[in-house]
């Protein structure tokens, strides 16, 4: 899984980031700021961002980034943020697509990142996403893959052979991705992480949109399962609790949603999860007899139960709860 929680990466792909431009830029005549462009490009996982709203735009930035780096070096490369004020209305396949011109000028790419952009840079549900489908088929040896947002978000069902880490960051992931992923083929993948967020801004899948996935017919050597971020945690829990796949599971993590003690007892209820090494709940509204009851009941297991949370007060007595990650 992705070390991050929608923050900006400090490593990736195993490697340090280096961001260009770097500090100090603000037109091409400052290129590449404060960054050093050394022989040694694979040392690094190279992310290019514009540096500011009113910048460069990023098309002119990966050109500069494709004549002085030597990217037949490079394993890890992230997309950074590519909005500026004058190309508010650009998608990621705009930002993707002089990477994918440029192809076999990166033989050894393994992981990639797109949309590696900060909240305060602009909002995860502000960033405008597209069909995947020319990337990935552009990249078919990529080990790790992650991508932030999911307006206009599109996943190809199919096989993919050779991908082991897969992560969805958003506040919300179409339920049409969620059964996309869930179908396809991932014959050596072993973390799947899933922000599955809330309708409001994009997601609103629900426990049967999961079905192919929690069967597990397509994940056979999947070790982390991360469902997070979800406002229906208390329903995605009762269909774990039950699920064909998390007997093969090293950790599964519902965190940073809003699951309370519906859920932790449809958790503990279901098949014995006494085998994980891990149970992640943090961010969450359980009642601290229901958390005893489940640190009692997984002795051997590490339960993140840190950073409960207390429902928001409407004054319309009822219990509004709320996911970490949304707007």
């Amino acid at each position: 899984m992705i070390d991050s929680e929608c923050d900006a990466l400090v490593r990736w792909g195993g490697l340090p980031v280096r961001t260009v431009p770097g500090k100090g830029f603000e037109e091409m005549a400052d290129w590449p700021g404060d960054v050093e462009i050394t022989a040694e490009a694979g040392a690094s996982a190279w992310r290019v961002a514009v540096a500011g709203f009113d910048g460069v735009g990023y098309a002119e930035l990966f050109d500069a980034f494709l004549r002085d780096v030597d990217t037949s070096a490079i394993s890890a490369f992230v997309i950074g943020n590519w909005v500026t004020s004058d190309a508010m209305e650009l998608t990621s396949a705009d930002a993707f697509a002089p990477l994918i011109a440029a192809a076999d000028r990166f033989p050894n790419l393994r992981h990639l990142f797109v949309a590696d952009i900060a909240s305060w840079q602009w909002e995860i549900s502000w960033i405008k996403q597209s069909d995947l489908t020319p990337l990935l088929r552009a990249f078919p040896d990529l080990r790790t893959f992650a991508v932030r947002g999911s307006d206009d978000l599109e996943w190809e069902q199919r096989a993919y052979p050779e991908l082991r880490e897969l992560t969805f960051q958003n506040g919300g992931l179409p339920p049409e991705v969620v059964r996309a992923v869930g179908g396809s083929e991932f014959p050596q993948l072993t973390d799947l992480e899933l922000y599955l967020g809330t309708e409001e801004y994009f997601g609103g899948a629900e426990a049967h949109d999961l079905a192919d996935l929690l069967a597990g017919t397509g994940f056979p050597e999947l070790r982390y399962l991360g469902l997070r971020d979800a406002e229906n945690a208390d329903e995605i829990a009762a269909a774990v609790a039950h699920a064909p796949i998390v007997a093969r599971l090293e950790v599964l993590d519902l965190s940073l949603g809003a699951l309370g003690d519906e859920g932790a007892a449809a958790l503990l209820a279901g098949q014995p999860l006494t085998h994980l090494k891990k149970l992640d709940l943090h961010h969450h509204f359980i009642s601290e007899p229901m958390q005893e009851r489940l640190r009692e009941a997984l002795p051997g297991v590490e339960v993140d139960l840190s950073d409960p949370q207390e429902p928001d007060d409407w004054d319309d007595d009822e219990e509004h709860r709320f996911v970490s990650v949304a707007e």
